[in-house]
């Protein structure tokens, strides 16, 4: 199968949407699809227009010069006209804002090309928007097969749909995050508590601190202190080294942002994962610090309750950094309950592994098709 996967952003931009979209492409590639992107984001050598392979996936480059290299090319549509039609599926990733997915999705629906919808976000605020652009039912219409990686997000979308709204997963390599070796038993005392994430206002990292904070209040009346690292980095840096400040000092590590193999090293370390966002789609660096075997404590109302149920996988709050303590009492404070929990998630891998994930693509793909 010759597919086509149209994305605004993708590498060597990095993010949610850019390294799932290439990491499903390099897994079709090896499930033996021919696979090509296309994208308004730059090469990692300045190229704006041009096309380079990575990990066997071409990837055609149609940006333009704009401040800040935005993902934005009105000019396009006129270029993926003359090269779409030879295609046997387009899937187009969707964003809360998307230009360049949406041009795709039109360009590829007026050819007559096979095509799957995927939204990566979840439509709360923008919904009303959405609804009256009127452009999910139109597609949904015209034949698009339409999907969200969570019932989350895809919730949303449902009433603006003719056609049901599939949820297609994010996915992960299992056996690159699973444990290794001895099984990690948090021990009495200090509880790592850590977490990833870029330090912006929708993935709440100020609210993060001052849940972690205030628990760690709380807890030092059993003898219990927190230790909290947050990896990444983002506009909200300073801001987030305040609040923590507000709680007292050397309790916060920021070492900005780390490999993969970091990443996983850093929870193989720690006790416990907090996931403070409430409008996460999906939440797939919570995924990944679940499969290493981390205890997550995460709002019910974000696309983690996919993957963590509430008691079993970690703990499932409610929306308020109040929430989010109780929580985070809730399991730092009960070394048998956290014991049980690590126990489970180091023995019992998520279903997301990238096989699966190809697989319900594949059938996307076959109901664009249809």
């Amino acid at each position: 199968m010759k597919v086509a996967l149209l994305t605004d952003c993708y590498l060597p931009r990095l993010g949610g949407i850019e390294v799932q979209m290439h990491d499903l492409g390099r897994h079709l590639v090896a499930a033996g699809h021919e696979v090509h992107a296309f994208t308004a984001t730059r090469g990692a050598d300045g190229t704006r227009h041009g096309d380079d392979v990575i990990d066997g996936v071409q990837v055609h480059r149609l940006a333009i010069p704009l401040p800040g290299d935005l993902p934005v090319n009105p000019f396009a549509p006129r270029e993926l006209r003359a090269v779409l039609g030879d295609f046997d599926v387009a899937h187009v990733a969707m964003g809360v804002v998307s230009p360049f997915a949406m041009d795709s999705t039109r360009v590829a629906l007026r050819l007559g090309v096979p095509t799957a919808v995927t939204w990566h976000c979840v439509q709360d605020r923008f919904r009303f928007v959405v609804q009256a652009a009127g452009y999910v039912r139109r597609w949904s219409r015209r034949g698009a097969a339409l999907s969200a990686v969570s019932s989350v997000a895809a919730a949303p979308l449902q009433g603006l749909s003719n056609t049901p709204v599939a949820v297609l997963p994010n996915g992960i390599d299992v056996s690159r995050w699973a444990p290794s070796g001895d099984l990690r038993v948090p021990s009495a005392g200090v509880v790592e508590v850590v977490s990833a994430m870029r330090l912006a206002t929708r993935k709440r990292p100020v609210e993060l601190v001052a849940a972690v904070g205030t628990a760690r209040r709380r807890l030092s009346a059993r003898g219990i202190d927190l230790r909290l690292t947050i990896l990444g980095d983002g506009p909200l840096r300073k801001v987030t080294e305040a609040e923590a400040a507000r709680h007292g000092e050397h309790w916060l590590t920021l070492p900005g942002r780390v490999t993969r193999e970091e990443l996983r090293s850093r929870y193989l370390s720690s006790d416990l994962y907090v996931a403070p966002a409430r409008l996460e789609a999906f939440g797939i660096a919570a995924l990944e610090a679940r499969t290493v075997g981390l205890p997550v404590v995460a709002p019910a109302m974000s696309g983690t309750s996919e993957f963590v149920t509430d008691g079993v996988n970690g703990v499932l709050t409610g929306p308020t950094t109040a929430d989010l303590a109780d929580g985070i009492v809730r399991l730092a404070g009960n070394t048998g309950l956290l014991r049980e929990i690590t126990l489970t998630n180091q023995t019992s891998a998520p279903a997301c592994d990238w096989p699966d994930v190809v697989r319900q693509a594949l059938g996307e793909y076959r109901r664009a098709g249809a």
